[in-house]
């Protein structure tokens, strides 16, 4: 299993090249876009990060200043604006008053005090955390998505119901083969890569097999007939 894991990023890298990934100009709009990213497409999180650049609030104490309906109506286009303008208010609230707006602080030090310092933030789950450790942080903090367990389900690297945590030890087990220094932006586009595959083409219906390039690491008897869905 570990040798196919590997060989899914050099054929994914092969097809897509690098993928440049978390989109985001600075540390702290990637852990804004994912909380954003929350139940929605990632246009619709540009949108809605693009409105608090007009705004000229895309900086933690302004965000922080900002009357929480106000936040909510910038929010918009990310769906669920309500909830998430919360769930931003409540990462914010940690960041400015425990944290002095020092998001490398917040981030940073030993890998298990930050990210449950993180978990700790109402709203902000496994996925979120690791998303900001991993992108944000430099942190060592591989993320688990719904496409990596429908990914990794349909090639029988891991059960459907497998939970967070278990396909995480098996990415972060599976995949420490290279120095850290190089590990970070390996995780970082493994994940990207995987994302970019549930995407285009491992997707809950109709999956595109075929043009997939992971479709020679598909288990034998599952593995669809030429121009197949």
């Amino acid at each position: 299993m570990i040798a196919a894991l590997r060989e899914a990023y050099r054929r994914m890298r092969r097809r897509f090249g690098h993928q440049q990934w978390w989109p985001g100009e600075t540390p702290f709009e990637v852990c804004v876009g994912a909380i954003l990213t929350q139940n929605t497409s990632w246009a619709n999180v540009e949108r809605a990060i693009a409105n608090l650049k007009s705004a000229g609030v895309l900086e933690p104490r302004r965000l922080l200043d900002l009357p929480e309906p106000e936040l909510a109506r910038l929010l918009r286009p990310a769906g669920y604006f309500n909830v998430k303008a919360r769930r931003l208010r409540a990462f914010l609230a940690v960041l400015v008053h425990d944290f002095h707006g020092r998001l490398e602080t917040l981030l940073g030090g030993p890998l298990p005090v930050a990210r449950t310092r993180l978990l700790a933030i109402p709203g902000i789950g496994p996925e979120t955390a690791d998303s900001m450790l991993l992108y944000a942080g430099g942190q060592l903090s591989f993320v688990v998505d719904a496409y990596t367990r429908r990914i990794f389900a349909r090639h029988g690297w891991c059960q459907p119901d497998a939970d967070y945590d278990e396909l995480q030890r098996l990415c972060e087990g599976g995949l420490n083969h290279l120095p850290a220094r190089r590990r970070l932006d390996y995780w970082q586009d493994y994940h990207a890569q995987l994302v970019r595959v549930g995407k285009d083409y491992c997707r809950p219906r109709s999956p595109r097999c075929e043009d997939c390039p992971l479709r020679p690491l598909l288990p034998v008897a599952i593995t669809p007939n030429p121009g197949v869905s």
